[in-house]
């Protein structure tokens, strides 16, 4: 391999490159999504992400960029390990020649000066499709192993939507943004305290995204119980950047939630019929979601029960770092 350039995200400047990146490498891999220098900009503004230590650009001798990782570790844990997430992505001129090898590394390296800085053992996963055959070896050859599979799953919005049912009581509503947000992270993190990969978000995480350009309240939908509580939540999404550069109307339920206490109501159904409608009522023609396909809750059959059908399956392999 010809000599590389390896080095920290610089700002603002280097956003349009990275966007160019990983829209090759989304066509090149038939991944259904475009990279905005908006969303990229959001993204590594994230509170609690730090994008001048994890963030990693690999140019060749012209000062291309070829590659590209991420390393995004949740800042609140209640387990006596820090699990990170690695996300990279490489040139498809440039891919399999060891490069890869090089990314993980510092991924680990990175990984470890984390979980070491705060006192944890330190687990590195690393995602690909089911169809991603390299990937999968590469993983394993560098000592991963398959923890989980999650779907992503799709449902026609052409077809009718049954109406939401809310149990005597129950009342449908949506967010207020930022005003709501400590009601709204307090349900979540309650929510899916007991899912597998699940981390507590902090109101300041919330709150970033809530005052987005794309945000839009009437699609944050809250189930109101009788004492005032939000009782449960379907967060929907529209990325208009996304529809208008791959020329379709899709919209994502993106987070979908009942509180502990409120569960066994028919409120998760609920929520998702709601959820579903207010796509339609926006002009959407297809529904997107990602589902853990070990979900103790069994969610992908209440995915199933409404229309929705599987897309592909996406893979997480987990190393323990010592």
């Amino acid at each position: 391999m010809n000599t590389l350039i390896v080095r920290s995200y610089v700002g603002e400047a280097d956003l349009e490159s990275i966007a160019h990146l990983l829209n090759i490498c989304a066509k090149f891999d038939r991944i259904e999504r475009y990279y905005s220098v908006s969303g990229l900009r959001a993204e590594y503004a994230e509170p609690g992400f730090d994008p001048v230590r994890d963030l990693r650009l690999w140019e060749d001798a012209e000062g291309q960029l070829i590659a590209i990782a991420e390393l995004w570790v949740p800042e609140a844990s209640s387990k006596p390990e820090s699990s990170g997430w690695l996300m990279f992505h490489v040139h498809p001129h440039h891919r399999d020649r060891g490069l890869e090898f090089d990314i993980i590394a510092w991924g680990e390296v990175r990984m470890q000066a984390l979980a070491t800085e705060r006192g944890l053992a330190a687990k590195l996963y690393l995602g690909c499709r089911e169809d991603q055959r390299n990937r999968r070896m590469l993983y394993e050859v560098c000592g991963y192993e398959l923890e989980r599979e999650f779907f992503r799953m799709a449902r026609s919005l052409a077809e009718p939507v049954d109406k939401p049912e809310f149990p005597n009581g129950f009342r449908l509503s949506h967010s207020q943004g930022v005003a709501d947000a400590a009601a709204w992270v307090e349900a979540h993190n309650e929510s899916f305290n007991d899912h597998w990969g699940s981390h507590p978000i902090t109101v300041a995480e919330h709150s970033h995204w809530l005052t987005q350009p794309d945000y839009q309240p009437e699609l944050d939908l809250v189930a109101i119980a009788p004492d005032g509580k939000f009782a449960a939540f379907c967060f929907c999404h529209i990325d208009i950047e996304d529809n208008q550069h791959r020329n379709c109307l899709e919209g994502g339920i993106h987070i979908l939630g009942t509180r502990h206490s409120f569960r066994r109501r028919g409120l998760g159904r609920a929520m998702l019929l709601a959820g579903l409608q207010k796509l339609q009522e926006k002009g959407m023609k297809t529904a997107l979601l990602g589902v853990d396909a070990q979900n103790s809750y069994q969610a992908q059959k209440l995915y199933e029960s409404v229309g929705f059908r599987k897309l592909h399956a996406k893979l997480s392999f987990a190393k323990r770092l010592e």
